[in-house]
């Protein structure tokens, strides 16, 4: 059970590389992608300052400034994810593949031991194609998943891929909030 566990977490550190080499390739090198990224950063730290200097203040010509510099960067947020959804959709096939090789081989086999009982949602997965009624028994699927969501993002963090602390925080990618929309 030992060596199934940490050959599923050596996997999930490669197939992060992997994950993250194809989109180095396809998206992280390219010009396009350089310049949106340059572009928001300035904008996120200007944003950041103008929202410092001024505060709360009652100003409508400074609150317009404000928002037009929020509307700016959601745009450019936006065109950075539309940058990136290329790469999304290879390394979706590429894992899908990878996926379902793996969980072809590891079917049925009890891989690692939890250390709860998860609640009744998460069985199904945690649980899946293993025999029995232990449900602190995990299979392949659930293991791998926790790894590579810890495990890639980590890895986009050492290779310097992860997107930097101001353009997290003011949000408004393809999908978030628009910045300022809950306040």
């Amino acid at each position: 059970m030992w060596s199934d566990t940490f050959l599923i977490v050596f996997i999930s550190i490669c197939t992060a590389f992997l994950g993250e080499g194809l989109t180095w390739l396809l998206v992280y090198r390219t010009e396009k992608y350089q310049r949106l990224k340059t572009e928001v950063d300035k904008q996120s730290k200007k944003l950041e300052r103008r929202k410092e200097t001024h505060g709360d203040s009652l100003d409508k010509s400074v609150k317009k400034k404000i928002e037009r510099y929020e509307e700016k960067l959601k745009n450019n947020n936006r065109d950075l994810s539309l940058v990136k959804m290329k790469s999304m959709f290879a390394t979706g096939f590429a894992f899908t593949a990878l996926l379902s090789m793996f969980n072809s081989i590891f079917d049925g086999r009890v891989v690692a031991q939890l250390p709860f009982t998860p609640i009744s949602w998460i069985q199904g997965l945690s649980h899946r194609n293993l025999s029995g009624d232990d449900y602190t028994d995990c299979s392949f699927i659930f293991l791998y998943i926790l790894c590579t969501m810890s495990i890639r993002q980590n890895i986009q963090k050492l290779l310097g891929f992860a997107p930097s602390r101001a353009a997290s925080k003011q949000g408004g990618g393809l999908f978030g909030p628009a910045p300022g929309q809950f306040k």
